[in-house]
């Protein structure tokens, strides 16, 4: 006679599924990265493409962050980055434990299961290095997110930051060739060199302040035009040489690369700001501003500069409404409040912000002190600039030709590029009205005139091949649409007397000396080089 089977030893009680339930849970967490792994393996066995999403997200701000400085504050700012493959540098917020950025970064072609991770550092003036005050990482899945910041030693808890992500299917057909694409805002920052604070005060005046200056520009979509094709530096040419190859060339470069960390240092005197249009790169390029938007009327749109005091006075709605979430009027206990009142606030911030325009952006610090203007502050200056297309964070370097930090340097280029090996592209460029400098009527308002940039690829050190010039032009047309791109191979007569003839009205219509059209020093004053060379530290902070 045949038995029935026994059912008990198939049984398995409540407590043992509830125990092997929490235990693949938790395995599942500490596994998480391999799982992804083994994703990512199964598809590319499969010939199956993952999916891509295209971001969008606002980085709101934080609260609760320690104090970090001698008089008890912070001067936080933050690193995030997708997957180490592209990454997003904020502004630096002075003296605030809780800080509100309200920035955005936007980036197609993301994979889907991809992930944030964000370091909070605070600001160290003066230190090689910046400290950490903590990091957090979540998934790029949609919505609003509440992060602990956590402490990289101890683990604890070290404030908490809130942002928002907007995720959709990206639209690109071939999204695996063009992953981690940075589609805007167009961020700027504009550094100053530390030898400007050295001037007396009879030198200090907005000309001489922009010969002490140097732009950092993020442009989008640069993959998408220069594809896999990079500029390499130049080995024929003799100070490229010295810089890249033979025994003195780790101490040349060493040289460079202190004084580029000093003239790229972030820090709290740095003016942040955003491009949202052609004006905004008309009054980037205006004679001698040391804010782009300083004593602009509200009511003309443009650069919203992070580091603008009047941002606040001339936005009455968002950037009330964000302040108010974080510090409510009378609240004097907003440094110690309890976290859940301040995740009332952010939630109120986030829900005021999500609908808003991604250049709204909150001031950020205070400017460099007020500096006597001259007649032409709001007109566009005739200069030649010296650029880089960095190979590596695709930014778009450049500073006057005749600033004074290029004395003894070989090579501008190098001092921009931080002495990579390769960039994306490299030259000069210069502003002109359509028809040129010598046609040019100066009773004419520069907003009633169209205005081009016209850009080389002049650089001995990089000597870009003239056949990205086109690349070159459909990439800026792509970032600045509205303002006429002339590209010109550096050997071509058209680019000499457009050049000459920008160098000429400068000279003859608005004053600018003919010294500084190239870099010199005044009687006295120490160069960037010899300022770098005798400090002992690697520079201040990231770049």
């Amino acid at each position: 006679m045949q038995r029935k089977p026994q059912h008990k030893s198939r049984h398995i009680s409540m407590s043992r599924i509830v125990h092997d339930i929490h235990g693949a849970i938790t395995k599942t967490k500490e596994n998480a990265q391999d799982m992804k792994d083994m994703t990512k393996k199964l598809a590319d066995e499969k010939f199956l493409d993952m999916p891509h999403v295209d971001l969008r997200i606002q980085f709101i701000g934080a609260s609760g962050l320690p104090k970090t400085d001698v008089v008890g504050s912070s001067d936080p700012y933050f690193v995030a980055n997708i997957d180490h493959k592209i990454s997003y540098v904020s502004a630096v917020v002075t003296n605030n434990l809780n800080p509100v950025w309200n920035e955005i970064w936007m980036i197609r072609n993301v994979p889907w299961d991809a992930d944030l991770n964000v370091d909070v550092l605070d600001k160290d003036v003066g230190s090689p290095r910046d400290d950490l005050v903590g990091k957090f990482k979540t998934s790029v899945t949609a919505g609003a997110k509440e992060m602990e910041i956590e402490s990289l030693m101890t683990h604890r808890k070290r404030g908490t930051f809130w942002l928002k992500i907007e995720s959709e299917p990206s639209k690109d057909t071939d999204t695996k060739k063009n992953e981690y694409i940075f589609d805007g805002p167009i961020r700027f920052s504009r550094h100053f060199s530390p030898t400007l604070g050295l001037l007396t005060s009879a030198d200090k005046n907005e000309n001489k302040a922009r010969l002490y200056s140097t732009w950092k520009m993020f442009l989008r979509g640069v993959p998408l035009f220069f594809e896999d094709r990079y500029q390499p530096w130049n080995k024929d040419y003799k100070a490229a040489q010295n810089i890249f190859q033979g025994p003195t060339s780790i101490a040349v470069r060493s040289g460079v690369q202190a004084a580029h960390r000093a003239l790229y240092a972030r820090s709290t005197r740095n003016d942040f700001g955003v491009i949202a249009g052609k004006e905004d790169i008309r009054r980037i390029l205006r004679g001698g501003m040391i804010s782009p938007n300083q004593n602009q009327d509200a009511s003309e749109g443009g650069i919203t500069s992070l580091n603008d005091p009047s941002a606040k006075a001339n936005d009455s709605s968002d950037h009330l409404t964000t302040e108010a979430a974080l510090h409510p009027p009378g609240d004097h206990e907003a440094q110690h409040a309890d976290p859940s009142s301040r995740r009332t606030r952010f939630t109120r911030a986030i829900s005021s912000r999500s609908n808003s325009d991604p250049n709204e952006t909150e001031s950020q610090g205070s400017l460099p002190s007020t500096l006597p203007k001259s007649p032409f502050s709001n007109r566009i200056k005739p200069a030649i600039y010296t650029y880089i297309i960095s190979a590596e964070d695709s930014s778009f370097r450049f500073s006057e030709t005749g600033a004074a930090f290029f004395v003894d340097f070989a090579s501008k280029h190098a001092l921009h590029s931080n002495c990579a090996t390769t960039v994306r592209y490299s030259g000069e460029f210069h502003p002109r009205p359509a028809g040129g400098w010598d046609a040019f009527n100066s009773d004419v308002d520069d907003g009633e005139v169209e205005w081009e940039l016209v850009v080389d690829n002049n650089s001995g050190t990089y000597s870009p091949d003239p056949k990205g010039l086109q690349d070159l032009k459909r990439l800026l047309e792509y970032n600045f649409p509205g303002f006429g791109i002339v590209a010109l191979d550096y050997k071509e007569e058209a680019l000499k007397e457009s050049v000459a003839a920008c160098r000429r009205y400068a000279v003859e219509r608005r004053g600018v000396r003919e010294e500084d059209l190239e870099p010199h020093l005044k009687e006295g004053e120490v160069s960037l080089m010899k300022q770098a060379s005798m400090k002992t530290g690697p520079g201040e902070g990231r770049s």
